[in-house]
């Protein structure tokens, strides 16, 4: 339908600039030329590729360094000056990355390099099957080719999980999603692996498995879920039945519906990779591109039937990971490992761009069924009734604390008194889906802006009106009956964006620029986050880090997290060298190990700053305790260093960090009785970050192509450790929330698109996957930072990495207020579903002019592989 529309937008922008170049040679001759079209279609000329784009500028701001520090037990290493905290000091390893000079897993070798052989899966190519045969024969003759182990050839446990073990790291007799691994080969390099991959022959026989279901409504359709349908176990509810609540005031404004969201793609610039070497105790060496070491060394040592004291797992760098590196990487892994282990040589495994993006997972799709009810008076929510559903693929990974994520963010940041939500995991014949950055809360946030702007227009006020109107305050309660405690402020928050993005006045100049512009829309939406800041699993709250202290007055740590490019070294750096009052050059952070750290969460929830600055922090304090006798203001702690060593004092401590046990943990499981409310659960969050976006958008009405005009974000960061690293983190995250909500669309071979090979991943490269460029860039792009000291963090930080990447909805929002003004046009002002991502293709679709209108109906949907 998009293409045929094209088509036709194509010629109508023809005819105008032809029209428009006409009636400029004719003027000189014949000044009273007839108008072809009226002064308001002229814009149907241009496209945004055929004008030049200006400039994109930028504005950061934040407090001044010098901030309160409201933790208690940092009382002994914090003075009225924070030091090196917080201020805008370079990543470490900044001109290293922009210079081609740092070194990923793919760059590393290991020392005995010249015997090094290559490694490459061979993939299941059916969604569903019983393999009847695998012979890899004609590939072991090729020269070069050194080997093929498959799921007979594992010595130890060949069932595997991120959570629970129900997937196999080789097929041994059916397979259940293409891509799947039934083996891999080595070779003496790599492009000689792939081609030995490709020469292993596999049959299957079809007719005896289940037939496949790829969406989410093929599979509640035939009752294919990952844990069983009852949701009493992953379902939240506060206050009253909503029916019970509409019966008792027929006054309220109800409204229902739908909303679907698309998967997304981690895209990291580094696809996965592995190199591991065999140890001279039967034991293995691994580096490899994971968020979770930890998890990394338990599964090889698992499938090579070895204790975990005899693998260590390194990461040095990641060249991002997004969550996509957090269980995925594990498995990859330790294919590696059972071909090291076999061969007794060193083993290099990387993927490639396309193999990486079909098996290893991406962001889970979901859909939303939505009712909720307002009081049309006051514009306050009553009640909502949500129902999530996710697509989890073939195996569980963290499909259930995803799913309790968006769970707790349904409401993202508006008190409703009454709110039910329930999930459900459905179980699919595509790649298992995993980790992304925001983790469920995307896409249950969404959700809730979706009935928020229905209910707007059910009640005829702006959304904005709605949003303010039930912005959570001080002390409320959460649905999920945590308090809101005095840190967070959203009004405040609230009201400083709605000043500093003078959203009031750009309207009025909004309204009259689509009043000029019949083919040119622009649209402003205002949107808020409030995000849970913790593991909801309380034993991954924890944190570990090693400081040695050296007799030159240098400092080397080594902690359980991971760099995957987000600063997290150089935040802890920069804590380390404040605790001494060093110097930063006096501190180095090690690459992380497990023989270092040992049981180490991933990297992952935005909690690595909170937990292993403090970890580290834990471990100065200690040392600085046993510094103290040697304490003098006339010696350098150099000279401090010196005494005590030769005074045998241990200059080296492990430090240690939990988040308190009362802050953190959310049991789904437990049953709640008569008169207990949702708190006997448990708190699911440490503390929350906040933050509100204000986004402009322009949209070609006749192809859906947008600029994004200018951006405006006020974030609640507490006392930013390093602000100049957290400015980064939120223009990255909108950029790939932008992505999600507005770009990138996964399709699947599925009935939605036919013309793909059944449970085949058509996006699989950046040919046909679009992430965000230098074009979609806003040309005004503004960044405030808010002092508001949080006493739950590192230095009264807040966590920064997951929680504005939400803020790019707003975009999506933006998008939708420009095609309402669109549809006005034609006479359409009834409240329309769209979906995300809102693609130039949904968004020209819904303008629902007479153009598109010829080859769908007004209300067209277009349905993705969801």
């Amino acid at each position: 339908e998009y293409r045929q529309t094209l088509c036709v937008s194509f010629l109508r922008k023809f005819f105008v600039r032809v029209s428009l170049d006409l009636k400029q040679r004719r003027l000189d001759t014949e000044p009273h030329v007839q108008e072809l079209y009226s002064p308001r279609e002229a814009s149907a000329a241009d496209t945004f590729l055929s004008v030049q784009r200006p400039p994109t500028k930028g504005y950061q701001e934040w407090p001044s360094q010098e901030q309160q520090c409201l933790q208690p037990e940092l009382s002994t290493i914090t003075n009225k000056s924070r030091g090196l905290v917080g201020a805008p000091i370079e990543h470490r390893s900044a001109r290293l990355q922009s210079c081609g000079e740092a070194k990923f897993t793919d760059d590393t070798l290991p020392k005995a390099s010249d015997d090094i052989l290559h490694a490459a899966l061979v993939l299941a190519t059916v969604p569903t099957g019983r393999i009847t045969k695998l012979d890899a024969a004609a590939a072991l003759k090729l020269p070069g080719v050194t080997a093929f182990y498959s799921a007979q050839d594992i010595k130890g446990d060949n069932a595997i999980g991120a959570v629970i073990k129900d997937e196999q790291l080789f097929r041994s007799e059916v397979v259940t999603c293409v891509g799947q691994p039934l083996g891999v080969i080595v070779a003496e390099s790599h492009e000689l692996a792939q081609t030995a991959a490709r020469a292993v022959v596999v049959e299957y026989d079809i007719s005896d498995t289940d037939k496949p279901v790829f969406t989410i409504d093929q599979a509640v359709a035939a009752g294919s879920y990952i844990l069983p349908r009852s949701g009493d176990n992953h379902s939240i509810q506060c206050g009253k039945d909503f029916d019970q609540v509409v019966k008792e005031d027929p006054s309220l404004a109800v409204v229902e519906g739908t909303i679907y969201m698309g998967g997304q793609e981690q895209f990291y610039l580094e696809c996965n990779s592995t190199v591991c070497w065999p140890a001279e105790d039967g034991g293995l060496k691994i580096l490899s591109s994971t968020q979770n070491p930890t998890k990394t060394q338990l599964m090889v040592a698992s499938v090579l039937g070895i204790p975990a004291n005899k693998v260590v797992c390194t990461v040095k760098r990641m060249g991002g990971g997004f969550g996509g590196k957090e269980t995925r990487a594990a498995f990859l892994a330790a294919c590696a490992a059972v071909a090291c282990s076999g061969c007794k040589r060193p083993i290099k495994f990387t993927l490639d761009r396309d193999t990486d993006m079909a098996i290893t997972g991406q962001r889970h799709p979901f859909k939303g069924i939505y009712r909720a009810a307002a009081n049309p008076k006051d514009s306050k929510l009553v009640a909502v009734d949500v129902e999530l559903y996710c697509n989890a693929g073939y195996s569980l990974d963290l499909t259930e604390a995803v799913m309790d994520r968006a769970l707790l963010h349904v409401e993202n940041a508006y008190k409703i008194p009454n709110l039910k939500v329930i999930g459900y995991m459905c179980k699919t014949s595509t790649s298992s889906n995993t980790a992304f950055r925001g983790f469920g809360g995307p896409q249950g946030m969404l959700v809730a802006e979706a009935y928020m702007e229905h209910i707007a227009a059910a009640i005829g006020k702006t959304t904005e009106e709605v949003r303010c109107a039930n912005l959570y305050k001080v002390g409320d309660l959460t649905h999920y009956d945590q308090k809101l405690e005095p840190q967070i402020n959203l009004p405040k928050l609230w009201d400083t964006c709605k000043k500093r993005s003078e959203i009031e006045s750009r309207r009025i100049e909004i309204n009259a620029f689509n009043s000029e512009n019949r083919y040119r829309k622009r649209g402003i939406a205002m949107v808020p986050v409030k995000f849970g800041i913790s593991f909801t699993s309380k034993f991954m709250n924890q944190g570990g880090a090693l400081v040695h202290v050296y007799t030159d007055g240098t400092v080397l740590v080594s902690h359980g997290g991971t760099e995957m490019g987000q600063g997290l070294f150089t935040k802890v750096q920069q804590c380390v060298a404040r605790a001494f009052e060093i110097p930063l050059a006096c501190v180095h952070v090690e690459d992380t190990s497990t023989d270092k750290v040992p049981n180490a969460s991933p990297s992952a929830a935005s909690m690595s700053t909170d937990l292993y600055c403090m970890a580290a922090l834990d471990a100065c304090k200690q040392i600085l305790e046993r510094l103290e006798p040697f304490r003098d203001p006339k010696l350098t702690f150099t000279e401090i260093v010196g005494k005590a060593y030769f005074s045998r004092v241990n200059l080296s401590a492990q430090g240690f960090f939990i988040v308190p046990h009362d802050r953190c943990g959310y049991d789904f499981g437990k049953q709640i009785q008569a008169g207990e409310t949702n708190a006997v659960r448990g708190q699911p969050f440490n503390y929350f970050t906040s933050g509100v976006a204000t986004t402009e958008i322009e949209l070609d009405a006749l192809t859906g192509d947008i600029h994004t005009r200018r951006v405006d974000i006020v974030m609640d960061l507490g006392s930013s450790v390093n602000p100049a690293i957290d400015v980064g983190q939120i223009e990255g995250a909108f950029a790939q929330g932008f992505g999600l909500y507005v770009l990138e669309e996964m399709v699947w071979g599925d009935p939605e698109h036919p013309w793909v090979k059944p449970g085949h991943l058509l996006t699989k490269g950046p040919g046909a996957y679009k992430i965000p460029s230098a074009n979609d860039t806003p040309l005004d792009f503004r960044v405030i930072l808010i002092d508001n000291p949080n006493p739950y963090a590192v230095h009264s930080s807040r966590a920064v990495g997951e929680p504005p990447l939400f803020l790019a909805s707003s975009a999506f929002f933006a998008i939708k207020e420009a095609i309402k003004d669109a549809r006005k046009e034609v006479g359409l002002e009834d409240h329309f579903a769209l979906d995300s991502p809102l693609t130039p293709e949904r968004a020209r679709m819904a303008c629902a002019d007479a153009d598109a209108t010829r080859f769908a109906k007004p209300n067209f949907r277009a349905l993705g592989s969801f």
